[in-house]
């Protein structure tokens, strides 16, 4: 889809709600829910993240609610997850992620800078999304408008999902009592960056439904530094019953990013830029009883991501990948204070790449073969009430992983938990595993030198340990503190004599650790106040690991103050290596960023004329016009700012 289209139905679109701005206005203010538990622990209402969760499995999870990705004037994933403990993010560009890595992802606690592949996989409900052929999350593919919340799992949980060290879920809306909800956003401001959204979801009868649309431009702060980002979105549910629903959710995402080169260096007569565009489909059954619930979900996923005016003889990449799978999750009350969790994931992954580089260089093409990968998992855990004041659950858990061209895999996982209405004390256990993806076999094709030797390796490993405590002091404080130590073991790399042995080959030898503390501090000061402050220490053992700060630190506040809405976050890190951890054997990183501290603020004047979240507001990243850069030779924005105008309402 070009450009003049995309601004044709965004146009469309556009005209089609306006009539309904007439509206007579009824919107109610609904509390968010918790995250699900049968012990809950209550925290503050705070900036930036909204909890830090510890469930019946002794695992932890943050969670950015929609209200915080508001707050954040984010335009995509990156921005959304910048003030998370432990995670950092990379990028070039105002709008829009060049490609995986540096130019736009996202890395926790060390993990996810591995290329080709990742160690994170990202899912939009629970279904996988990313790039199948690199095995690795493109954040473009990804929008956050429809969203009602990010969950970032920060280490292997087999109850949630697989095959990962650490995954992101977005969570779609979905309107469970009978109304109609209607949000709108648009946003002008400089470098010519316009951002528009709109969302619809509600409940008819025994229908459901939900339908979003996204779209975002900007020229960026340099020449080529420009990106544009469309999605559409929607689902449609019926109750089939007054347990059972079942329905059907579609998202299709097309994208552009520049690459605007590194500062002191030529530029290039026509600039790099990498094209993303990918459809997704699923079809869900769904239930709820007092003592189960659960889901099918059978979905088909494709997509394309093509580098193309890529520097000397190499010119355009083009590669497209085909996903397909099924989900099927249950959660059972077999006994009292007892939980039963359960399923099986089964996935398949294909695609094909096509070389069109520049003569005198020959062209080529590759298709991948088809990976499948069928991966069972069961829990446990069950509630010991100690006395009127704590509680124990101890819990465990296992998969099994069968892939069609590796070894199979078991990894298991356990903890506890002791349990009060003020504190909670809790370890966590777990094993992940990593297969290689279609990448090797694309690489071997690359390097014919490597022939078959992507055919024995080994799955890479991460060992996982965790103890941390939850604090909740009386009804204005929230403290969280852990420890934690990852093992990862078998990383497979390819490479040639001297760096290996001969012959050339893939090979499963990398192997290290990671320790690290988190302490985060959540304060309600008033009705209408609240911080966050964070703190993040990381100690790898060994040398240029990258996007892993020795030192990172989050600061949020966030108010309200008459008619005015305040909000501001800022993060600080440690100077980091750049770039990737490559595959290549004997491949040394020695690309360094340095340390820097950001501080953005978004100031909002409510407009109830507009509905429950009508607001016009100015949000200004890097306040106070700070030096930075994620990759050398490739700085971010000085100070800039954006206007816009919100509303909301339910016809």
């Amino acid at each position: 889809m070009n450009k003049n289209n995309k601004i044709k139905l965004v146009s469309l679109i556009g005209f089609l709600v306006a009539p309904l701005l007439h509206a007579e206005n009824r919107t109610e203010i609904e509390a968010e829910p918790e995250a699900d538990s049968d012990k809950k622990v209550v925290v503050v209402g705070v900036p930036i993240v909204k909890d830090n969760i510890v469930d019946l499995f002794s695992s932890t999870s943050t969670l950015v609610s929609e209200q915080q990705i508001r707050d954040q004037n984010a335009i995509d994933l990156a921005s959304a997850l910048r003030t998370v403990p432990s995670v950092q993010i990379s990028r070039f560009n105002p709008v829009g992620s060049f490609g995986g890595n540096e130019g736009g992802g996202v890395f926790i606690r060390g993990l996810g800078s591995s290329r080709p592949g990742s160690e994170i996989k990202t899912y939009i409900d629970g279904i996988p999304f990313y790039m199948g052929l690199w095995n690795h999350p493109l954040l473009d593919l990804l929008p956050l408008n429809g969203m009602q919340s990010i969950t970032v799992h920060k280490a292997p949980q087999l109850h949630v999902n697989g095959n990962n060290f650490a995954s992101i879920n977005l969570t779609t809306k979905r309107a469970i009592e009978e109304s109609v909800q209607i949000n709108a956003k648009v946003t002008t401001g400089e470098f010519g960056t316009v951002t528009q959204q709109a969302d619809v979801s509600g409940r008819s009868g025994n229908f459901d439904y939900m339908f979003a649309q996204g779209y975002a431009t900007s020229d960026g702060h340099r020449d080529n530094a420009g990106g544009e980002l469309f999605n559409v979105m929607g689902r449609l549910g019926y109750d089939i019953s007054e347990h059972w629903n079942v329905g059907g959710f579609y998202l299709y995402t097309d994208n552009e990013a520049n690459d605007p080169g590194e500062i002191g260096l030529p530029a290039p007569a026509i600039a790099p830029h990498y094209d993303t565009n990918a459809g997704l489909f699923a079809l869900t059954l769904e239930h709820t009883h007092e003592n189960s619930s659960g889901s099918l979900r059978l979905y088909s996923s494709s997509g394309d991501g093509d580098w193309l005016n890529q520097p000397a003889l190499d010119g355009d990449t083009l590669t497209h990948f085909k996903m397909k799978g099924v989900r099927l999750n249950e959660s059972l009350s077999l006994w009292q204070n007892g939980l039963v969790t359960l399923g099986v994931e089964h996935d398949e992954v294909s695609g094909k790449i096509h070389f069109n580089r520049i003569f005198p260089a020959p062209s080529d093409s590759f298709e991948t073969p088809e990976f499948r990968l069928t991966s069972p998992h069961l829990s446990l855990s069950h509630e010991f009430f100690v006395n009127e004041e704590w509680s124990f659950i101890p819990s465990a858990g296992v998969r099994y992983y069968d892939h069609s061209n590796f070894d199979s895999e078991t990894t298991v996982q356990s903890g506890f938990s002791f349990v009060s209405d003020m504190m909670t004390v809790f370890a966590h256990f777990s094993s992940g595993t990593n297969y290689p993806g279609l990448e090797v076999t694309t690489l071997s094709d690359l390097i014919p030198a490597l022939g078959t030797s992507w055919q024995d390796l080994q799955v890479e490993t991460l060992d996982h340990s965790e103890i941390g405590i939850k604090l909740k002091l009386e009804t204005q404080t929230a403290i969280d503190f852990s420890i934690f130590e990852n093992k990862i073991s078998d990383r497979y790399v390819f490479g040639f004599p001297p760096h290996l042995p001969p012959p050339p080959q893939f090979i499963n030898i990398g192997e290290y650790k990671t320790r690290g503390t988190e302490l985060s501090l959540r304060q309600s000061i008033s009705n209408h106040w609240a911080l966050l402050a964070a703190v993040s220490l990381l100690d790898p053992d060994i040398e240029h690991l990258p996007y892993s700060p020795e030192r990172s630190a989050t600061f949020g506040l966030n108010g309200k103050w008459e008619e005015w809405r305040v909000s501001i976050d800022s993060q600080y890190q440690s100077e980091i290596w750049a770039m990737n951890q490559s595959r290549a054997a004997g491949n040394v990183n020695m690309q360094q960023v340095s340390a820097f501290t950001v501080v953005n603020s978004r100031l909002a004047y409510l407009l109830p004329s507009l509905g429950e979240k009508g607001e016009v507001f100015v949000a200004v990243e890097n306040l106070l016009d700070r030096e930075y850069s994620f990759r050398p030779g490739y700085p971010m924005p000085g100070r800039w700012l954006q206007l816009g105008i919100s509303l909301s309402f339910e016809p």
